[in-house]
């Protein structure tokens, strides 16, 4: 249907066409002769698909710093969901619960010390929405995290929150039986907590140990940011005061 290049010269008003590439053309040069060829598969930016992305954003007390669901894996009468919190310090002990039943309709499942610190390195929830669709609850239950999922993920999954809960982030505050209430329409996650009890609760909070207390992970670790900004270990290009890859 034309392929990556035609989405690109669609989305030419929004993108930096004057952007210098590897090639030696701009970007807008790159993709001058790229044409739409099939509009069933491809479509303008005048017809999208949809009036909203396959991604949303979602803020709240529960993610200050936003978190990531994708609201086109979610059956419509799940777009909302409100649950009682079934909380597990990794992924290993979320998917023991899960595989053994322990893990009730109308729950919110919170896999937490997943992050880009707290894992270290951030890994995906693919095993654990397997699981659940495995036990027949993929439109039963949400899962949230601080953790990521694959493009295959399904159901009503959450992930990216943050702060993570390895730096403290209310993530790491929630206990068994916490209402949460989740809105992908109007972009919100929250916990019917006041803040006030939040702050009770950090008092006595004390992050998760994890096995990485050397090597390349623990370094990684030290110095990797939050999700948000794309869970990187450097200060980004604007701190940069030259650039490497001058032509």
């Amino acid at each position: 249907a034309g392929g990556v290049p035609v989405v690109m010269k669609e989305l030419l008003p929004i993108l930096h066409g004057d952007a210098m590439t590897v090639a030696g053309k701009t970007v807008a040069e790159n993709v001058a002769q790229a044409e739409i060829r099939g509009s069933s598969i491809i479509r303008t930016m005048a017809n999208p698909w949809s009036q909203e992305g396959g991604l949303a954003i979602l803020r709240g007390n529960l993610a200050p710093n936003t978190a990531i669901t994708k609201p086109a894996a979610i059956v419509p009468e799940m777009h909302k969901f409100t649950g009682k919190a079934r909380c597990f310090d990794s992924e290993e002990a979320a998917n023991q619960a899960i595989l053994n039943g322990k893990v009730q309709a109308g729950e919110v499942v919170v896999i937490r010390y997943e992050g880009p610190k707290g894992g270290p390195g951030m890994r995906e929830m693919l095993a654990t929405t397997a699981a659940i669709y495995g036990q027949g609850m993929g439109d039963k239950v949400a899962l949230i995290t601080d953790g990521r999922f694959s493009g295959a993920t399904r159901g009503f999954c959450i992930g990216h929150v943050g702060p993570e809960a390895a730096v403290g982030g209310p993530i790491g505050l929630l206990r068994d039986g916490d209402i949460i209430s989740i809105d992908a329409e109007a972009g919100t996650l929250d916990v019917d907590l006041s803040e006030a009890e939040m702050e009770e609760r950090r008092k006595s909070w004390k992050p998760r140990g994890h096995n990485f207390n050397s090597g390349v992970l623990w370094k990684y670790a030290q110095t990797v940011g939050s999700a948000e900004t794309g869970a990187v270990t450097h200060p980004g290009g604007k701190a940069e005061t030259h650039v490497y890859a001058d032509i």
